[in-house]
């Protein structure tokens, strides 16, 4: 995982993508963590992505670094069931205006299995981070 977190945290923004009915939709995203062996990434339990998602977790993630590399990162989201997640990640990227007990809204934090990572040259082969 450390190979994609790295490569992610270059990044600074990267973007997801999901299913809407057979309409696919792409959004930014920006925060994720590493933590007990997995890359957590949040969205709102409020958005139409989570409802997207639990429709269909079949996502794609795909970001680029300054240098023209790209990463695509796909595979099964899983919704945590722990909030130790959310609790961290709301800390550590700044979100409490955003998530807390005034405005009502959660965070739902998910990791991807059966995830396959691969680091694109922009005219290169792929090689696999997983």
């Amino acid at each position: 995982m450390n190979k994609v977190s790295d490569f992610l945290a270059q990044t600074g923004v990267f973007f997801m993508a999901t299913v809407d009915g057979d309409q696919p939709k792409l959004r930014p995203l920006g925060a994720f963590l590493e933590a007990d062996g997995k890359l957590i990434f949040g969205v709102g339990g409020f958005k139409d992505v989570y409802k997207q998602m639990k429709a269909n977790p079949l996502v794609e993630i795909a970001a680029c670094k300054p240098d023209g590399h790209w990463l695509r990162y796909t595979g099964k989201a899983v919704f945590e069931t722990d909030y130790k997640y959310a609790e961290r990640m709301i800390k550590e990227s700044h979100l409490e205006a955003i998530y807390n007990e005034q405005t009502g809204n959660k965070l739902m934090t998910f990791h991807l299995e059966d995830a396959k990572a691969v680091d694109i040259a922009v005219m290169g082969e792929g090689e696999s981070l997983l």
